[in-house]
C-alpha cells in the first residue's frame, strides 16, 4: 500500500503536546505522536511540521498585556515544542532540523524557505517554530503558509477531535460531524476549524486540509494512507 500524500504539512497543537497534564510537554505524548511520524518517514513521505504553543503561553488570552509582545512570548513558546519534538524523532534515529522565523542561530535554524525544501529532499523531517515569525496571525495561517511554500500536498491538522462539527461536540452531543466540506463553507459558517486567514490562505493556494482527532496518534499514519478519517476541506 502507497501513501496518498509524498508531501505533507503536519500541524501540531501545543495542547496535544501536552498530554493528560493539560501543560507544558509530555515527553512519553510526544514520542507516542513521533512513531507513526517515523512509519511515514521510512516509507518516503516528506514531512514538514508547525507546532503552537498553548501548552506553555496563549496570547490572545493575556488580558491587558501589548498585544505584539504576547505574540512574541507565544512564538517562544513553539520553539519550546519544536525543540522537544525534534529531541523525539532524533531518538528514533530520525534526520530533523528545526527552523524558526525568528532568528535563534544558537539553537535552530533560520526559516529559509529553499533550505527547507532540500531538507525534505533528502528525507529530514522539518520543524518549523515561530509562527510566521509576525504577531497578529496565528500558527494556523503559519501552517497554511508554509505548506503552500514547501509545495504540500496537504495539511493534515490533528486536533483535540475527530473532525469539524456545526458546533462544539463537547457540549451540545448531537452535533452534526461533517465528512467533507469546501473552504468557502469554513468561512461563510464560522465553524472555527481555524481563523479566517488561515482558511482564506489555503483556498487561494488551493491546498486541502484534513482535520482529525490526536487522541490516537496512529490517525496520523492512517490519514498519509488515504483512510477515510476526520474531515477533508478542498
Amino acid at each position: 500500500m502507497n501513501p496518498k500524500y509524498k508531501r505533507v504539512l503536519l500541524k501540531l497543537s501545543g495542547e496535544a503536546l501536552a498530554g493528560a497534564s493539560k501543560y507544558g510537554i509530555n515527553f512519553d505524548t510526544v514520542l507516542s505522536i513521533c512513531k507513526p511520524i517515523k512509519r511515514c518517514v521510512d516509507m518516503g513521505v516528506q514531512i514538514g511540521i508547525v507546532v503552537g504553543g498553548g501548552n506553555f503561553w496563549r496570547g490572545r488570552s493575556s488580558g491587558k498585556m501589548d498585544r505584539t509582545r504576547a505574540d512574541h512570548m507565544g512564538m517562544l513558546a513553539t520553539v519550546i515544542n519544536a525543540l522537544g519534538v525534534a529531541d523525539a524523532l532524533e531518538q528514533m534515529e530520525i534526520d530533523v532540523r528545526v527552523q524558526t522565523a525568528i532568528s535563534m542561530q544558537e539553537v535552530a535554524e533560520p526559516y529559509i524557505r529553499n533550505r527547507a525544501v532540500r531538507h525534505l529532499e533528502k528525507g529530514r523531517v522539518v520543524v518549523f517554530g515561530c509562527g510566521t515569525g509576525n504577531p497578529f496571525f496565528s500558527t494556523d495561517t503559519a501552517a497554511s503558509l508554509r505548506a503552500a511554500e514547501i509545495d504540500a500536498d496537504v495539511i493534515l491538522k490533528a486536533t483535540m477531535v475527530d473532525g469539524i462539527y456545526d458546533c462544539d461536540p463537547k457540549i451540545n452531543k448531537n452535533a452534526h460531524k461533517y465528512d467533507t466540506l469546501n473552504y468557502l463553507d469554513v468561512l461563510n459558517k464560522g465553524l472555527g476549524v481555524m481563523d479566517s486567514t488561515a482558511a482564506s490562505l489555503c483556498k487561494d493556494t488551493n491546498i486541502p486540509l484534513l482535520v482529525f482527532s490526536i487522541s490516537e496518534p496512529n490517525n496520523i499514519f492512517d490519514a498519509i494512507m488515504g483512510k477515510p478519517i476526520g474531515t477533508l476541506v478542498k
